[in-house]
């Protein structure tokens, strides 16, 4: 049988029993089918990055599953038809992680793993103004205002007043 990571997307006005009423349906579906879920994380309640059918919010759930193609299908299929399912994802693995995911770790475990996507370069808006270096053989702009004074543009194009 071929492993499986699945992640979906619960509605936000869901409660949490709810949402754990919709992993043991779903876990019914697959054991039918001949499968197995292995580990099952909640990921709690999340913002989205836009809003999905009028939800800015949703419970974001993982679960381990080895199972025929045809329980995902089937999994798949109901999923789709549910309202409370906002969006759900499977990939095929070679094998399953152990231990806690990476959105279940501490953000300083993440970062001691080498998790930072920034390293040591400094991020926009962090940076001290003198980070472009000597202007090398330009020279300094001076006052702006040494360009002369203003004229209404059809004194500037040549037209009458």
């Amino acid at each position: 049988m071929a492993l499986y990571e699945h992640v979906f997307l619960a509605r936000q006005d869901l409660s949490s029993q709810q949402v754990d009423a919709l992993v043991e349906t779903y876990k019914g579906v697959i054991e039918a089918n001949g499968g197995s879920i292995g580990r099952v994380e909640n990921w709690g309640l999340k913002s989205l990055t836009y809003r999905i059918n009028k939800n800015r919010k949703a419970y974001y759930t993982l679960m381990d599953i080895t199972a025929p193609a045809a329980a995902i299908q089937e999994m798949e299929r109901q999923m789709g038809l549910s309202e409370d399912v906002l969006r759900f994802m499977t990939v095929r693995v070679e094998k399953h992680e152990e231990g806690v995911s990476a959105m279940m770790q501490k953000r300083e475990e993440r970062s001691e793993r080498g998790g930072d996507r920034f390293g040591d370069r400094p991020r926009f808006g962090d940076r001290d103004r003198g980070d472009r270096g000597d202007r090398g053989d330009r020279p300094p702009r001076g006052d702006r205002d040494d360009r002369g004074p203003r004229r209404p543009r059809e004194q500037a194009e040549g037209g009458a007043q």
